[in-house]
C-alpha cells in the first residue's frame, strides 16, 4: 500500500517535505529502535491527575503515579522492550467523547506504538484504526496493537474476523491470550507487551520467532489454525513444546511488521533531516538540491551498512520540475528482509 501525502494535481500549501511512497519503491528500511509506547490508562490511584500525560521509564515511577493495581499494561510495555511509555490518564467512566479527546491529545505527542490498557469496545477499536490511518496521511506514523477478550481468545475465528475487518498495514491484532504464574491475561491485555516488543526491537530485526516470557497460551492452536490465522493477518503466539514465541510478525493487512516499520522510519527520519537542516535554510538551486540529496543518501547509506537495504538511488524526480519553493525527489532502493522460511532438500544415499 502506498502512503500518499501529496497529490500532483493539488500540491500542499504548508511548508514541509511531502513523502509519496509508491508500491514499486516502498521503503523497506530498518535502522534503530523506535522506543515509545503510548497507553491511555483506564484508572489511577496515585499522584497523577486526570487527562494528563506522563512519561514512564521505570516501573517504580508508574507505581507512585498510578498505583500498583493499575499499571499492568505499563509493566508489559516496558518488559517488552519499550524505551519509555507515554501515559494519558483517562477520566473515570470515560465515554466515547473522552476517547476522542484522548486520541486527539496524543496527536500532539511523539510516540511509535499505540495500545490500550486492556480491553476496549469494537467501536473504539474501529475508531482507532481509522484514527491511525488519518494520522498517516497527516505525516504522523505509528502502529496500533490490539486484541480481544477471553471469549474471543478461545475462538480463533473471532480473532481472525477482527484482523480481516481492520486489514491495515500498521494495525497488529493479537488473537492469543497467555498464562503467567497461573494467571490468565487476554490478548487485549497482553497486547501491551507486543507493543513494547515492536517498539523495542531494533529496526533491522523481525519479531518473528521472538520468545515471550509467559508459561503458556490460553488456547493452543493446531497447525491448520495457525496457518489460517497467518493467512488472515493475525498475530499468533505458539507454544512449541518448550517456550512460547511469536509465530510471525504480521499486521492485519498481512504485511511484515519489519517492512512497515521501515516505511515509517523513512517517512519520519528523512522529513526530520530536511526540517532540521534544509527547509527554509538553503536555496532551491542546484547546490541546495544536491545538498538535500546527499543528506538523504547519507541516511540511507547508514542503513545499508547495517544490512537493511541496498541499491540506493536518490535523484531529482525526472517527471516533475523542481523550481520556486518546491523540490521533487525520486528515492529507490532494494530492501533486505529477514530469513523466515527455510526449505531443505535432503538426499539420502
Amino acid at each position: 500500500m502506498a502512503i500518499e501525502q501529496w497529490d500532483p494535481t493539488a500540491l500542499p500549501i504548508r511548508p514541509g517535505i511531502y513523502t509519496n511512497f509508491k508500491d514499486a519503491a516502498i521503503a523497506q528500511i530498518t535502522g534503530g529502535a523506535r522506543g515509545t509506547v503510548a497507553i491511555p490508562l483506564k484508572a489511577f490511584a496515585g499522584q497523577a491527575k486526570e487527562k494528563s500525560f506522563y512519561t514512564i521509564e521505570r516501573e517504580g515511577d508508574a507505581l507512585l503515579l498510578f498505583g500498583q493495581e493499575n499499571i499492568q499494561s505499563v509493566k508489559f510495555a516496558l518488559a517488552g522492550g519499550a524505551k519509555e511509555v507515554l501515559v494519558y490518564t483517562m477520566p473515570a467512566d470515560a465515554t466515547a467523547p473522552d476517547y476522542i479527546e484522548m486520541r486527539e491529545a496524543f496527536e500532539a505527542r511523539p510516540f511509535n506504538v499505540f495500545v490500550y490498557d486492556g480491553e476496549v469496545t469494537a467501536d473504539e477499536q474501529d475508531a482507532t484504526v481509522a484514527w491511525r490511518k488519518r494520522n498517516e496521511t497527516e505525516k504522523k506514523h505509528f502502529f496500533f496493537v490490539t486484541g480481544g477478550d477471553s471469549a474471543a481468545d478461545q475462538d480463533v475465528a473471532v480473532g481472525n474476523a477482527r484482523s480481516t475487518k481492520f486489514a491495515d498495514d500498521a494495525t497488529v491484532n493479537l488473537i492469543t491470550g497467555v498464562t503467567i504464574n497461573g494467571k490468565d491475561y487476554t490478548s487485549a491485555e497482553y497486547a501491551a507487551y507486543i507493543a513494547g516488543l515492536i517498539a523495542g526491537t531494533p529496526i533491522n530485526r523481525s519479531i518473528t520467532y521472538a520468545t515471550v516470557p509467559v508459561d503458556d497460551v490460553t488456547k493452543r492452536l493446531r497447525n491448520s489454525e495457525i496457518v489460517t490465522a497467518l493467512e488472515k493477518g493475525s498475530l499468533v503466539l505458539v507454544h512449541d513444546g518448550d517456550k512460547v514465541k511469536v509465530e510471525q510478525g504480521l499486521t492485519t493487512s498481512k504485511a511484515k511488521i519489519r517492512k512497515v516499520r521501515a516505511r515509517q522510519a523513512v517517512a519520519t527520519d528523512i522529513e526530520k533531516t530536511a526540517r532540521d537542516n534544509y527547509i527554509g535554510k538553503i536555496d532551491n538551486n542546484e547546490d541546495g538540491q544536491m545538498a538535500l540529496i546527499n543528506a538523504i543518501k547519507a541516511y540511507l547509506e547508514t542503513l545499508e551498512v547495517n544490512n537493511v537495504l541496498t541499491d540506493i538511488s536518490v535523484t531529482l524526480d525526472p517527471e516533475r520540475e523542481s523550481k520556486g519553493d518546491m523540490v521533487f525527489l525520486a528515492i529507490a532502493f532494494t530492501e533486505i528482509d529477514s530469513m523466515e522460511r527455510i526449505f531443505l532438500t535432503i538426499t539420502t544415499q
